[in-house]
């Protein structure tokens, strides 16, 4: 396992203690939190993945470990410096890093980083953030932390926040660095991580159970000037769930175009669609995502988390040139009985994906997914996805088995 460069180790803590400025959570400080407190997380996983494109299936059994120290120096400061190390018990998987390309992908390579290290400072109007974090946008369609790999995705950022009132919300993040999920040792080194001058603007309006927002991206890629976007759109979320019965929705529509020093002409659309109805402890829900493509460039989306979107079988991370259609069905809900009453979750979802240029079909799949307790800081899950090709990529099949405890 690779350790961490001890110069690493220094520009974090020195990047830490240069803060000046806070996080984007606007929650007033509790005066009684404690000086300092350690954080632990660690995650058991087996991931299989039997990809028609392979002769051998691959299959990756990983641990995560994640530590960090939160200190509350003084009313409205906080800090956090935070390690993150992933081991592996055999080879057979291509992690990115390891070479083993006869097998199918899982971004899970061994190794071991500094995966947060930043300083806040926050009031009930203002906040703000300066060093290695999590940048979270809204559901993490634009920008987010990647969460579902080992490796989490975290970036060098300064980030600020205003709440004029209860219902008003404004967020800025400056993006000097994204840490991808691929880790330092990634072969391809632009997997690593990206230079980056990325400006997001977000603000929000709650009224009742509805959420009005817009935002602007600036995402300046300065290693891959093609990667260079301009994102403009706005979103409308909201609920009439009464006594566990109603409807709810999310609307949102956006449009992409090139920006910075990017050398392409294009411009994409994007929008998504998604009432659901909540009954009998259960809901249901349909979506239709859309991903504009011309035939040669399509709407991208690096710095999200993928893995949520146009499912889990992850055919899709990068948008074809077509560009990509997704229409879906879901269902899930809480059962269980006794102790486990209502505390297992379970979820089911159907994709269609077709292009966007020319109405090609690329394939289906299903995903579905069991989450239970197992005591009372370790939480198990169970996890399928199953993509079937109508001419895009191979068929593939994903099974996850998984163990994970937070301190």
């Amino acid at each position: 396992m690779s350790k961490i460069p001890i110069q690493r180790l220094l520009a974090g803590a020195v990047l830490s203690s240069l803060a000046t400025v806070a996080c984007a959570q606007t929650t007033p400080p509790i005066a009684a939190a404690p000086p300092w407190a350690m954080e632990a997380n660690v995650r058991l996983r087996h991931e299989s993945v039997d990809d028609a494109s392979f002769a051998r299936e691959a299959a990756a059994q990983t641990l995560r470990l994640r530590v960090g120290v939160r200190a509350n120096p003084a009313p409205g400061w906080s800090a956090l410096i935070e390690g993150e190390a992933i081991a592996a018990l055999g080879d057979e998987y291509n992690s990115g890093a390891n070479g083993e390309t006869a097998f199918p992908s899982i971004v899970d390579p061994e190794g071991a980083e500094l995966n947060q290290a930043w300083v806040s400072w926050r009031n009930p109007q203002l906040a703000s953030t300066l060093g290695r974090q999590r940048v979270l946008l809204d559901n993490q369609r634009w920008v987010g932390n990647g969460g579902w790999r080992q490796n989490e995705q975290t970036f060098d950022a300064i980030a600020a926040e205003w709440k004029p009132t209860a219902a008003w919300t404004a967020r800025y993040f400056w993006i000097d660095r994204v840490h991808r999920s691929n880790g330092d040792d990634a072969l391809d080194r632009q997997s690593r991580e990206r230079d980056l001058g990325t400006h997001v603007f977000d603000a929000g309006f709650a009224h009742g159970t509805q959420q009005f927002g817009g935002y602007l991206i600036a995402h300046d890629d300065q290693d891959v000037a093609a990667a260079s976007t301009l994102t403009i759109g706005a979103r409308w979320t909201g609920s009439r769930v009464v006594e566990g019965k109603g409807l709810g929705w999310r609307v949102e529509a956006a449009s992409q175009r090139e920006h910075a020093d990017n050398p392409l002409d294009f411009t994409h659309s994007y929008w998504l669609l998604e009432p659901s109805w909540t009954q009998a402890g259960l809901t249901w829900r349909a979506g239709w995502e859309h991903l504009g493509g011309n035939g040669r460039h399509a709407l991208q989306t690096p710095l999200a988390t993928l893995h949520a979107f146009n499912g889990w079988a992850d055919k899709f991370l990068v948008t074809p040139a077509g560009g990509l259609e997704d229409r879906y069905l879901g269902t899930g809900g809480a059962v269980g009985t006794g102790e486990l009453s209502s505390k297992m979750k379970w979820a089911l979802a159907w994709h269609d994906y077709r292009a966007d240029q020319g109405n090609a079909r690329y394939g289906t799949e299903w995903d579905a997914s069991l989450s239970f307790p197992v005591g009372e800081k370790l939480t198990g899950m169970l996890k399928l996805a199953d993509y079937r090709s109508e001419g895009f990529g191979r068929n593939t099949t994903k099974l996850w088995l998984q163990l994970e405890w937070v301190l």
